[in-house]
């Protein structure tokens, strides 16, 4: 079988093009499919993340101007080259089943292209911040716009939600649930004996960081040889806001921003908790990161991911914008080292049914479903 991958690039990091990485290697490596993974701003970039030599790369060249709105005039203009270059490729490969992985510009004509082939999008954000919108529109393009995105999602074969919650958004009956693979599972876990505490995720104000920044004020005060450190990316003016923040509350020596880093499985084997302060979440990969290296988790109980990784067993589910309460489960863990081991063994126990080979298994049972009644 010929399966295509499309997503707008695989040179940033995120969790999209780690899920993918993970994704298409395990098919690569351990089935017969044929791999294809199609670009459209490549740029000549090396991927970020390591992927099958098996795997065929194609990158289509039409570089939108990221700093714009996909449908900003200057974008539209790139539409129709983009849609023909895509349906070229495709009539020439001719998949048995296609999958978009991004959200960008593609997910809105995909369904309308080569339509013999089975088209699957998946999601890796919360429909939960379109509520308010769907709910009280105050602005009649965004409204509107909603609605179009309601038709498209219709027209693919099949919608891949990462959790049940998610499912509950859509009117129509194409939603698959299929939750993230585990990125890794290494051969040992934490001994949650390092004084530190570890985030990661992109630099970007759904990720709640001032809040956790504004938390970690009142942890230190009873931890102060405790650190935090922060593992992300994100624009300039957004780290520059953190690290204002820092500086005025004086936690300069215990709150570090680390940047990105291509080793996040040993930073998490050598801190003691995972915590997680966003808004919303969908499924976040790097929850299950954290279990499989042993680490028990404080979290916000967010809209949706966080409740359906999380359980008493192995963390903490903290309501919504509860900062006392965040702070006291995380003091809590921080001053028992036994408690921080039980939940960080039984976090790694209960990670294991998020294995890449499990999670595929479910991905090619849709694939042939697809493709046999796509033939029929």
């Amino acid at each position: 079988m010929k399966i295509v991958f499309i997503i707008d690039q695989v040179y940033k990091h995120g969790g999209i093009e780690r899920v993918l990485s993970v994704k298409a290697n395990y098919l690569a490596q351990n089935t017969n499919h044929e791999i294809h993974i199609v670009t459209h701003e490549q740029q000549g970039m090396a991927s970020c993340y390591d992927f099958d030599q098996a795997i065929t790369f194609t990158d289509l060249g039409i570089n939108y101007d990221r700093l714009k709105s996909y449908f900003h005039p200057k974008n539209l203009l790139k539409v129709p080259k983009h849609i023909l270059k895509i349906s070229s490729f495709l009539k020439k490969t001719n998949p048995e089943v296609v999958v978009v992985c991004s959200h960008t510009t593609d997910t809105y004509f995909m369904p309308f292209v080569v339509k013999r082939i089975p088209k699957i999008k998946e999601f890796h954000y919360s429909k939960f911040i379109e509520l308010s919108i769907r709910k009280q529109p105050t602005n009649r393009f965004k409204k509107y716009f909603l609605k179009f995105a309601d038709y498209v999602e219709s027209k693919y074969d099949k919608l891949v939600r990462l959790n049940k919650e998610e499912a509950n958004y859509y009117k129509t009956n194409n939603v698959a649930i299929i939750p993230n693979p585990l990125t890794f599972f290494p051969n040992s876990i934490s001994n949650v004996g390092a004084k530190v505490v570890i985030t990661a995720g992109r630099i970007a104000p759904v990720k709640g960081y001032d809040i956790l920044i504004d938390i970690w004020a009142m942890v230190a005060e009873k931890f102060p040889d405790w650190q935090l450190h922060i593992y992300g990316e994100g624009n300039a003016p957004a780290i520059q806001t953190l690290k204002d923040q820092i500086l005025k509350l004086n936690l300069t020596e215990s709150v570090i921003l680390k940047g990105i880093t291509n080793t996040i499985q040993d930073k998490m084997l050598n801190s003691s908790i995972f915590v997680m302060s966003s808004h919303n979440e969908c499924f976040p990969l790097v929850l299950l990161e954290a279990k499989a290296c042993g680490l028990p988790i404080v979290s916000f109980d967010c809209p949706h991911g966080p409740a359906n990784i999380i359980n008493a067993n192995d963390g903490r589910l903290v309501p919504l914008y509860d900062t006392t309460a965040f702070a006291n489960q995380m003091i809590e863990l921080m001053g028992n080292q036994e408690l921080r081991k039980q939940l960080g063994e039984q976090a790694r126990n209960n990670v294991v049914k998020f294995k890449t080979a499990h999670i595929m298994e479910t991905w090619e049972a849709l694939f042939y479903e697809l493709a046999e009644t796509k033939a029929s």
